[in-house]
């Protein structure tokens, strides 16, 4: 009978030997990662901002990889700091304060970059999600796309886990809102 194999290093373990200067770990903790955070930026802007903004995110794990506390799992700190460096170029980009719980990614001028192969349905719920609030986007596709519990939304989030269990449910109501207006009726969970 063979056995498993060696399991590969969890994320903590990866980072304590990256603080221990080991180039190695740090490097596969962020290819176990870029995949996600490359799509978490994608799915917002497009174009050659998701490439710099990945960029900004890791690098931004790099200078804080010592203070770190581990309270929640890396995961979730990395998309933090994700949503920390979307939130900086929108501001950049618009020149001024932004509520992100009320302006959508279309409205802070991103452009749209989805593949017509994809599918129509596909096309209308990113079209739909992109016009809701950056905040209601965040929540759906951290919860959707990457399996964000409430807790861990929270966490990314900066709000209670209640808090973002009615966030989320605000989310999808307006998800629904918005895919009916745009013609594409009965959805029950994107």
């Amino acid at each position: 009978m063979k056995g498993a194999g060696p399991s590969l290093p969890s994320d903590f373990e990866l980072l304590d030997r990256w603080r221990a200067d080991d180039q190695d770990a740090g490097n596969q903790l962020f290819q176990r990662h870029l995949d996600s955070v490359y799509q978490f930026f994608e799915s917002k802007l497009g174009g050659d901002e998701v490439g710099d903004l990945v960029q900004r995110t890791f690098l931004a794990c790099v200078r804080s990889r010592d203070v770190f506390r581990k309270q929640s799992s890396f995961r979730t700190y990395m998309f933090a700091i994700a949503r920390n460096e979307l939130y900086s170029f929108f501001r950049r980009k618009v020149g001024s304060p932004i509520d992100f719980e009320l302006r959508s990614a279309v409205d802070l001028g991103t452009s749209p970059s989805v593949a017509a192969a994809r599918g129509q349905r596909q096309v209308a719920l990113i079209e739909a999600l992109r016009s809701l609030a950056v905040d209601q986007q965040l929540i759906l596709e951290l919860h959707y796309w990457e399996d964000f519990d409430a807790g861990e939304l929270g966490e990314v989030l900066g709000i209670d886990r209640t808090t973002a269990r009615t966030r989320l449910h605000r989310a999808r109501k307006q998800l629904r809102v918005e895919l009916e207006r745009r013609g594409h009726g009965s959805w029950s969970e994107p």
